[in-house]
C-alpha cells in the first residue's frame, strides 16, 4: 500500500487507465475477428466496412498510446492484404 495520498491517487488512476486500455484493445480485436469472419462467409462489402471501422479504432488506440503505431500499421496491412487476396 502506498504511504502518501498522491501515490494512492496515482494507483487509482492507473487502475482506471488499465481498464480503459483493456476495453479499447478488446474492441479492436473484436473488430479484427469480425472482419475475418465476414471475409470467410464471403460478405466482401460488409467486410470492407468492418475493416474501415477496425482501421479507425486501431489508429485511435495508437494515437492514445494504447498500442504501438508499428503494430497498428502491421495489423492494418495484413488485414487489407487478406481482403485483397480474397477478391
Amino acid at each position: 500500500m502506498p504511504n502518501k495520498a498522491s501515490a494512492a491517487k496515482e494507483m487509482r488512476k492507473a487502475k482506471k487507465r488499465a481498464l480503459l486500455n483493456a476495453r479499447t484493445l478488446t474492441h479492436v480485436k473484436a473488430l479484427y475477428r469480425k472482419t475475418l469472419d465476414l471475409m470467410k462467409e464471403g460478405k466482401s462489402d460488409e467486410a470492407k466496412q468492418a475493416a474501415r471501422s477496425f482501421q479507425q479504432a486501431i489508429d485511435k488506440a495508437a494515437k492514445l498510446n494504447q498500442t504501438t503505431s508499428n503494430k497498428a500499421n502491421r495489423k492494418k496491412s495484413a488485414l487489407m492484404k487478406a481482403i485483397a487476396q480474397k477478391r
